[in-house]
């Protein structure tokens, strides 16, 4: 907010409702609800919030004994038109989400007993490769906690880095994988349903600031009144980009792998 010449109410209204919103809300919907003259100011707004959506400090998830976290990755975005088989322009996304047990519960709806998500952490990666998936991992994830992956070689290393990995889903074979990892393709089909019904599809560039505020609304959905005042804490502590930086093809919002807890 700092030098802005938009009404501080307006500031407000954009946090509220980007927190509050079960759905979310993209930047078109905010600039006429609020009666904006400019996209561009609506679109501004929305991406220095979502790096108010990073806490610098955020600790690694997983680690509780008995619990374990699936990870996996996919592609997102790039629709291909008459490229050539093997071509595309899809960005790939790592995550990992912790697998929690509900405590047994006569009173709940048997549908609701079992595993559930927990917190969840995503972040662009160049490939597929060893390093960048071990390396994603290492940084998000407490040392020692189970992982459940597929059968990937990027995965492979996961045991010399100090966790107790469990490679059990074949990944020629999605069925098996779902069955296997029911939680972290739940994530993805979210995801991807998100940004396909609220945004139209994003773009490669600014791709991370949407996973950033994914990660911050997933991990809050069980306390939506308080997204609200974490989203102002956080942001007061973080620097925003400038109107040249969001426009500039190569700038990225901070890791989403450090998003809300």
């Amino acid at each position: 907010m700092e030098r802005t010449h938009t009404p501080l109410s307006v500031w407000f209204w954009a946090a509220y409702l980007v927190t509050s919103q079960t759905p979310g809300m993209s930047a078109i919907q905010f600039q006429r609800q609020l009666g904006l003259s400019r996209y561009e100011t609506a679109f501004q707004i929305f991406h220095k919030l979502r790096v108010g959506m990073v806490r610098p400090d955020q600790d690694r998830i997983g680690g509780k004994p008995g619990e374990h976290v699936e990870a996996d990755e996919t592609w997102v975005g790039g629709r291909t038109r008459g490229e050539g088989r093997g071509v595309h322009h899809k960005t790939l996304v790592a995550a990992a989400v912790e697998v929690l047990q509900r405590k047994p519960n006569t009173k709940l709806n048997p549908r609701e007993s079992g595993r559930y998500a927990g917190r969840v952490r995503l972040a662009l990666v160049p490939d597929r490769s060893a390093e960048a998936l071990c390396g994603f991992l290492k940084n998000v994830v407490m040392p020692g906690t189970r992982i459940i992956t597929d059968d990937w070689s990027g995965y492979a290393g996961l045991t010399t880095h100090g966790f107790d990995h469990m490679p059990i889903a074949e990944r020629r074979d999605p069925q098996v994988a779902e069955e296997f990892m029911p939680i972290i393709h739940l994530v993805f089909s979210n995801l991807k349903t998100w940004l396909r019904g609220i945004h139209h599809g994003v773009s490669p560039q600014h791709l991370e600031a949407y996973l950033n505020e994914f990660t911050f609304r997933f991990n809050r959905r069980f306390y939506p009144f308080n997204a609200f005042r974490s989203l102002l804490g956080i942001a007061s502590n973080v620097t925003a980009p400038t109107y040249a930086e969001l426009y500039a093809t190569k700038y990225g919002t901070t890791t989403s792998s450090k998003s809300g807890s």
